[in-house]
């Protein structure tokens, strides 16, 4: 079996990941990475970058969550299961929701041109359909030159011109956070001071703030296999604001992570968390640990997440490709959770 193989090979890397490699004794200049471009110039003004009211969105509002796609040529199965990563993006056309969020690496390599060609050849059933998408950056979309790379994802999403992170309102009760994991989220940053306002400023009628991002704030915590996929301080301070900013809000948060190419349900301080990284990329093995809600040994976890909002809550449904070498692909109803608004 493919997958079966593909998991010894990733206990094989895990464990690679405890040697050290020596470095050289000459002196390299530090390379530029995506933590190291500023920010203090990008457009961060208080309120929702885009706005979207009740009358042009369907009823119920349905949003779907997803992440890890790494579009690159279909002659790539190693880094990705193109079949498995066309179809998904077909399927959730076919659920026609208001928007798509996209928790990063959505090219395999920010760089290169043709792999948001194939983004755009495999998704445009979306563009058909007319459904708005907001992806986050992840790490990938900065491979290659970082500010070279970061404006190639400007080229392929322009609305977002000049921006790492930004906000949408879509109707009067759900507000949309994408922010960008590969700059700083300690406090006093840049990022996190324009969140703040955000927090602060949100309309009084929003019950429910979805976060999306790349890098996990909350995670099945790795002894073995993909140890360097583990939270982050950067993350984790993060995390440490969201449950200060839980208490004090009337929305209730839901965040949405990728990064680690499988799906995972935590609960921390009355805010959910979701790693929803199955979006094609090769999958990753979880060592799951008691706090996490899925409890499923099934692997792989290509899947994605449909939101739905109902008068009194948002309930979440997680559909999972059912056998990714099967000749026809279908989904099976994996997981199901409900995050009831507060009281007004």
């Amino acid at each position: 079996m493919r997958y079966g193989t593909r998991l010894a090979t990733s206990i094989i890397l895990g464990a690679a990941l405890f040697i050290q490699t020596p470095h050289g004794s000459g002196q390299v200049p530090p390379r530029p990475t995506s933590a190291t471009l500023p920010t203090s110039q990008l457009l961060s003004e208080p309120g929702p970058t885009f706005r979207f009211e009740d009358a042009s969105l369907p009823n119920p509002l349905t949003l779907i969550l997803y992440g890890d796609q790494r579009f690159t040529d279909p002659t790539n199965t190693v880094s990705a299961d193109p079949k498995v990563r066309a179809w998904l993006a077909k399927r959730i056309a076919a659920e026609r929701p208001a928007a798509i969020i996209l928790n990063g690496d959505v090219p395999l390599n920010g760089s290169v041109p043709n792999d948001y060609a194939v983004f755009r050849n495999e998704t445009r059933p979306w563009r058909d359909a007319g459904i708005k998408v907001f992806p986050s950056l992840g790490n990938h979309e900065f491979v290659g030159d970082p500010q070279k790379a970061l404006e190639a994802w400007w080229i392929n999403f322009p609305e977002l011109n000049n921006r790492r992170w930004y906000s949408a309102q879509i109707g009067s009760r759900v507000y949309m956070i994408a922010l960008d994991t590969n700059a700083s989220l300690l406090p006093g940053s840049d990022q996190t001071r324009w969140i703040e306002k955000q927090v602060d400023g949100l309309p009084a009628s929003v019950d429910f703030v979805v976060w999306t991002m790349h890098h996990p704030p909350v995670a099945d915590i790795q002894k073995h296999i993909e140890v360097d996929h583990n939270p982050r301080e950067n993350e984790i301070a993060l995390r440490d604001y969201l449950s200060k900013a839980a208490l004090r809000t009337h929305a209730r948060f839901l965040i949405s992570s990728g990064h680690i190419h499988n799906y995972e349900r935590h609960i921390v301080d009355d805010v959910t968390y979701l790693v929803a990284g199955g979006g094609g990329a090769a999958p990753y093995y979880v060592e799951r640990t008691p706090d996490d809600l899925y409890r499923s040994v099934l692997f792989p976890n290509f899947h994605y997440v449909k939101i739905t909002v109902e008068k009194d809550r948002l309930r979440g449904t997680m559909y999972r490709v059912a056998d990714p070498e099967a000749a026809t692909l279908d989904l099976e109803l994996k997981d199901t959770f409900e995050i009831p608004a507060k009281p007004r």
